[in-house]
């Protein structure tokens, strides 16, 4: 996973911060996107697209924590 060295944690909290809470007000796309997937009215590709790009950050911090961890131990 020579992909996720590129990224450095700073880099990827951040991102994960901004892309996951923007727009700030009245509600995070994120949060609405996974209400939206868990209630099953997430159809449109546009929606799929903007839950993609808004999560993408915090499944790239997920993923980095959790080969790091399995590489050290």
């Amino acid at each position: 996973m020579k992909l996720l060295q590129v990224f450095p944690y700073p880099i990827l909290i951040a991102a994960t911060l901004i892309l996951g809470l923007a727009p700030f007000f009245p509600q995070p796309h994120l949060f609405e996107k996974i209400r939206m997937l868990l209630s099953g009215t997430l159809t449109r590709p546009v929606d799929i697209f903007d839950l993609l790009m808004h999560g993408s950050p915090a499944l790239l911090l997920f993923l980095k924590w959790v080969v790091e961890k399995s590489s050290t131990t």
